[in-house]
């Protein structure tokens, strides 16, 4: 009876340790999946906007180890006119990664239509997190809109307009111009605004 109840004891202590040990592994899965947080965008049209988070390799700005800045030089930006016309009318613009090495960027790009020289202000409307780095890997793409406003009176008109990116200081960097692409590259506006970099397509109804 002794000998069994000897047993018993060993048994249970060796499941409790058991127990504990695949807890703490669990715990430990749990903190390396809540590390980091920086977003990547993945290269490849199978699923635009896709977004993974990854170590931000201990730099605290969020960006992808050895990622820098995207430069509008080493960038294919093309712009398409959607909804012209109708209740939602935006130019939809895409940056596409065309270098051979991670690149990031940040906040809104800085539009000036046609040959107007006033640079387009942030939509007010436009959801928060403006300031994040989005990390863009070989051929990754981000998205912005340029909301056009239409009230029917002193409209400008254009087909094409001038593009920067913006760093982290918020200082833009060289300006590079988008034609427009589609059935109806122009459009007017009376009054509009930009929409910060996203890994989705805005107003992708």
């Amino acid at each position: 009876m002794r000998t069994s109840r000897i047993r018993t004891a060993a048994l249970a202590t060796v499941t409790a340790a058991l127990a504990l040990g695949l807890t703490a592994c669990g715990g430990a899965d749990a903190d390396s999946k809540a590390a980091g947080g920086s977003a990547q965008v993945n290269s490849g049209d199978a699923k635009d906007g896709a977004r993974s988070t990854n170590a931000s390799g201990g730099t605290g700005d969020g960006t992808t180890a050895g990622a820098r800045q995207c430069r509008g030089d080493e960038m294919l930006l093309t712009a398409e006119h959607r909804f012209a016309g109708q209740q939602g009318d935006h130019l939809l613009v895409t940056a596409t990664n065309k270098d051979s090495k991670p690149c990031w960027v940040t906040s809104y790009p800085t539009v000036k239509l046609g040959d107007n020289g006033t640079a387009l202000p942030h939509s007010k409307k436009d959801t928060s997190g403006g300031s994040k780095h989005l990390t863009l890997q070989p051929g990754g793409k981000v998205y912005s809109a340029v909301n056009l406003f239409d009230y029917g009176s002193k409209n400008h008109t254009a087909q094409s307009f001038a593009l920067a990116l913006r760093g982290a200081d918020g200082h833009d960097g060289p300006s590079y111009s988008v034609d427009l692409k589609g059935d109806k590259p122009q459009f007017s506006w009376n009054e509009a605004d930009v929409l910060n970099w996203n890994t989705k397509k805005p107003y992708d109804f």
